[in-house]
C-alpha cells in the first residue's frame, strides 16, 4: 500500500520479504530504496540499529510462524502483496505451509539461494566462496603463485543472486502485466556468475583466454590493466585497455609511442609491467592521479572506503551518503521522473506489526 510518502518507479509495489542474511534482504532494500512498500517477516523484535542498512526503508511485522494464529496472518499479509522473497534452504517454506502452492496465484514468489532448488547440492550450506568456485570464476582471480582471492562477497551473493533474483521479479512484474498470473522466480547464484561471464566464455572459445591465473587481458597480467603501488605505499588503478586510450597513458609516462604496436603482445607484459611499476614508485597515488586528472588515460586513485566519499566526481553523485552516522550507498540507478527519496535510517524491529496488521484487517490481539 503507498500512503502517499513513498516515491520512485516501485512506489505501486508491495513486497513481502521473509528475514534472512545477505543476498534476499539486499534485493529487498533496493526495492525499497525505489519505493516499495517492502515488510519483512520477523521472528522477534529487536530496537533500530543504524548499521542494518539492508532494513533500510523497510517495515517490520513479528509473526511466530509455527503458531496457527502467526502462520494466517502471515498468508493474509502475503495475499496482500505482489512479490514474496524468501531465502531460506529448499523445502522450509513449504514445511511452514508457505511454499508457492500455498499462495495466490498472482503472487510472484522470489527464492533466492546459492545452489538453486534442484540438483545434488541443492540442500547443502554454502557461502559466496563456495558459489563461485563452481562456476570457474573464483579459480581466474588472484595471482599466479597464490590461492585464488575472493572477491569479498559481491560476486557470487550480490552480483549473480541479488541482482538476478530483482532481475526475475521485475521481468515477473512485466510478464503478470500481461497473462495476470505470478510465478516462482528460482534465482541461484551458481546461475547467476556464469551469465555475467559471457566475455570470458566468449574469449576461452577463441583462445583469447587462458585458464592459468594472471595471464589474461583483465586479471592483472596486462600492464594496462592492473594496479600499482606509488611511493607512498598506496595504489592507482589503470584500465587502458582501448588503443587510444593506451596511447594517452604511453604519452602522460612518457614512453615511447611505439609500445602501442605491441600493446596485447603477451611477451611484452612482463618487461612493460615491471616498467610502469617503476614509474609509478616515483609518485605518490594522489600525485599521479592529479597528473592524469582530466585525460582519458582510465586511471583512478585506488581509495579506501573512508576516503570514497570525498571523491570529487563520488560527491557530485552522491552515491555515498551518511545517515546517522553510517555511510552507505544512495540509491541506485537514478531516473528522469519519480526519483526516490534519499535513504533513511532502518526502523525498529517489529515496530510496525500493530500498523501492518491492520492493514490486512487484524490486531495484535489476534495473534494471542
Amino acid at each position: 500500500m503507498n500512503d502517499g510518502t513513498r516515491t520512485g518507479p516501485l512506489a505501486s509495489l508491495r513486497v513481502v520479504e521473509f528475514s534472512g542474511l545477505g543476498p534476499a534482504p539486499l534485493a529487498g532494500q533496493l526495492l525499497a530504496d525505489l519505493g516499495a512498500d517492502v515488510i519483512t517477516v520477523d521472528r522477534k523484535a529487536a530496537p533500530a540499529d543504524p548499521s542494518e542498512i539492508n532494513r533500510r526503508g523497510k517495515r517490520s511485522v513479528v509473526l511466530d510462524l509455527k503458531s496457527p494464529s502467526g502462520l494466517a496472518a502471515a498468508k493474509r499479509l502475503i495475499a496482500s502483496c505482489d512479490v514474496l522473497i524468501e531465502g531460506f534452504r529448499p523445502g522450509v517454506m513449504e514445511r511452514l505451509g508457505l511454499g508457492p502452492e500455498d499462495c495466490p496465484e498472482r503472487l510472484i514468489y522470489g527464492r533466492m539461494t546459492g545452489w538453486g532448488q534442484t540438483g545434488p547440492w541443492a540442500q547443502r550450506a554454502g557461502h559466496d566462496i563456495n558459489y563461485l568456485a563452481l562456476t570457474g570464476a573464483l579459480h581466474a582471480m588472484g595471482s599466479k603463485d597464490t590461492p585464488p582471492v575472493p572477491p569479498l562477497n559481491l560476486a557470487a551473493d550480490y552480483g549473480g543472486g541479488t541482482m538476478f533474483l530483482l532481475f526475475g521479479i521485475l521481468s515477473a512484474v512485466i510478464e503478470r502485466g500481461v497473462t495476470g498470473k505470478g510465478q516462482t522466480v528460482d534465482a541461484a547464484m551458481v546461475d547467476g556468475v556464469p551469465a555475467m561471464m559471457g566475455l570470458i566464455h566468449g574469449m576461452l572459445a577463441q583462445g583469447a583466454w587462458t585458464e592459468e591465473r594472471a595471464s589474461n587481458w583483465l586479471d592483472g597480467a596486462a600492464p594496462f590493466y592492473r594496479c600499482y603501488t606509488c611511493s607512498d605505499g598506496k595504489f592507482i588503478a589503470v584500465g587502458a585497455l582501448e588503443p587510444q586510450f593506451f596511447a594517452i597513458l604511453l604519452e602522460r609516462l612518457e614512453l615511447p609511442a611505439e609500445y602501442l604496436s605491441t600493446q596485447n603482445d603477451r611477451a611484452t607484459w612482463t618487461a612493460r609491467s615491471a616498467e610502469f611499476a617503476a614509474l609509478f614508485a616515483t609518485r605518490t597515488r594522489d600525485e599521479w592521479a592529479a597528473h592524469f586528472d582530466g585525460t582519458d588515460a582510465c586511471v583512478a586513485p585506488v581509495l579506501s572506503f573512508s576516503e570514497a566519499p570525498n571523491h570529487p566526481q563520488m560527491a557530485a553523485r552522491r552515491n555515498l551518503v551518511e545517515v546517522q552516522g553510517v555511510p552507505q550507498s544512495g540509491y541506485a540507478p537514478r531516473f528522469g521522473a519519480h526519483n526516490p527519496r534519499m535513504p533513511t535510517a532502518p526502523r525498529a524491529i517489529g515496530g510496525d506489526t500493530a500498523e501492518v496488521l491492520a492493514e490486512i484487517g487484524l490486531t495484535p490481539d489476534d495473534l494471542t
